[in-house]
């Protein structure tokens, strides 16, 4: 028997869960897709007053035509992809139908163990609720468009369960806001999801204004290493990214950036690794001057580069 307790502490997750999925359900679509390679299936979540859907960019990949939109309350429409990004994992469409909008969160603030719950269309099943908790944060996925590979950074692990169909559906705190676009299924109990943050939130704008999103381009390649502890003390990090790679004539090269260099910062932010970097380097960054701070043969250098556009290449 349970005590009373227990049931007024299940009682009141039940009451959490069943309001985050009253709230959310109504925007939240099941998608069918048509491609070269036939039919397929995702979700989507509704997140402006005007039919604009959020979704994985996998799901409508090779379907420029776009589909169909099914929604909780079975009104049927069709969508268009209004534009996506495979480096990101996120696409924007637009249906011929309204439906109420999710509130998107900041999944900045989520702590490893906070409750939240996934809501899609797994295996075909509309409008299914699973809820489970942050189980890591600051995962990474690799993610591939042509020849250009990138890592999907700052992931989401959750244990809701989440099947195929679930991607491109909604990931919500407790408080019934989007957190994250569920992205892919890792294993058995183990699920992904894109983070709705600041970078994120400006790669959505970025399709919704012109369907596409511009990144930047520095021409260097590095690794995380660790600092020497008294220059970690002295900048409050522990890790840097040592240079490894400057192509000739890339905007790295021309600001003086050399192989054996410790890039520490960027933009005034901390650079400890990869993501780091990968993160300052959208659209808004072409052309500007981009200061960073190095190490070099132990003293500190500062250089400005102007990243140029990232060129799309098959």
């Amino acid at each position: 028997m349970e005590s009373g307790s227990e049931q007024r502490a299940l009682d009141a997750y039940s009451q959490v869960v069943s309001t985050v999925a009253a709230t959310v359900l109504p925007s939240v679509a099941a998608l069918s897709v048509r491609t070269a390679r036939g039919a397929s299936a995702g979700s989507a979540v509704t997140f402006t007053d005007d039919g604009f859907l959020l979704t994985s960019a996998h799901v409508v990949a090779g379907a420029p035509g776009g589909g169909t939109a099914t929604f909780s309350d079975g009104v049927e429409a069709r969508f268009d992809v209004v534009g996506a990004d495979p480096l990101s994992d996120l696409a924007v469409l637009r249906a011929r139908a309204a439906a109420p909008p999710a509130p998107l969160g900041d999944a900045d603030g989520l702590r490893i163990g906070q409750l939240v719950v996934a809501v899609g269309n797994p295996l075909g099943l509309a409008g299914s609720v699973t809820a489970g908790v942050v189980s890591g944060l600051g995962r990474s996925i690799p993610a591939r468009d042509g020849r250009h590979v990138r890592l999907i950074d700052d992931v989401i692990q959750t244990d809701a369960a989440l099947n195929p169909g679930n991607s491109g559906g909604a990931l919500a705190d407790s408080a019934g806001q989007v957190v994250g676009v569920n992205t892919a299924v890792a294993g058995y109990g183990l699920g992904l999801a894109v983070p709705i943050n600041s970078t994120t939130r400006q790669i959505i704008g970025e399709l919704v204004s012109t369907g596409r999103v511009r990144r930047a381009w520095l021409g260097v390649a590095g690794v995380p290493v660790p600092l020497p502890p008294p220059l970690a003390d002295r900048l409050g990090q522990r890790t840097g990214l040592r240079v490894v790679e400057v192509v000739p004539g890339s905007p790295a090269g021309v600001a003086g950036i050399y192989l054996g260099d410790i890039i520490v910062s960027a933009a005034g932010r901390p650079v400890q690794s990869v993501q780091a970097l990968q993160r300052l380097m959208l659209g808004p960054a072409i052309g500007t001057r981009l200061q960073l701070t190095l190490v070099r043969r132990g003293a500190l250098v500062d250089v400005v580069a102007i990243p140029a556009p990232l060129q799309a290449r098959a």
